[in-house]
């Protein structure tokens, strides 16, 4: 197998973080509740909490029915066959993870949970460093020049 055959991670990090981040964010809701704002700005946020999710939703059936199209990995830990640039990607280069954090951010909004703010903050830090990172030196590898024309072109994040 040669280095393009290797996928960039041997772990699927990103789904392990984030679903890690809802169950120990609501763990410490229940046991150590914070306070939250009262009506009306909770009721504004609990809407705003609900938008999120929806683009959540949305941003992540995009990214992967893209994904799809092109022919190309959806699992983080699955080797890259096709640079894809379009669709959500043209806006980040990482939408999947970006609608991840829409979760996390929804969920605090709509629960009143303040640690899932603390914990999405830790998901994205750890995101970044356990598989952005590692998938950008492989597609970097994987693409050369055609990737480092479209990281200039696109945020990592948004």
């Amino acid at each position: 197998m040669n280095d393009h055959e290797h996928g960039p991670a041997r772990f699927p990090w990103p789904p392990v973080i984030y679903l890690a981040a809802i169950a120990i964010a609501a763990t410490l809701g229940v046991f150590h509740p914070l306070p939250w704002f009262g009506p009306p700005f909770a009721d504004i946020l609990f809407a705003i909490g609900w938008l999120l999710i929806v683009g959540f939703v949305f941003i992540d059936i995009q990214a992967m029915r893209t994904l799809y199209r092109a022919g190309t990995a959806i699992l983080p830990t699955r080797s890259a066959d096709a640079l894809v640039t379009s669709g959500p990607f043209a806006i980040s280069r990482n939408p999947i993870y970006l609608g991840n954090s829409m979760l996390l951010a929804g969920i605090a909004l709509v629960s009143g949970n303040v640690w899932f703010i603390g914990l999405l903050i830790v998901a994205a830090f750890l995101t970044q460093k356990l598989a952005i990172e590692p998938e950008e030196r492989h597609l970097e590898m994987r693409f050369g020049k055609k990737y480092r024309d479209y990281r200039k072109r696109v945020r990592r994040w948004f």
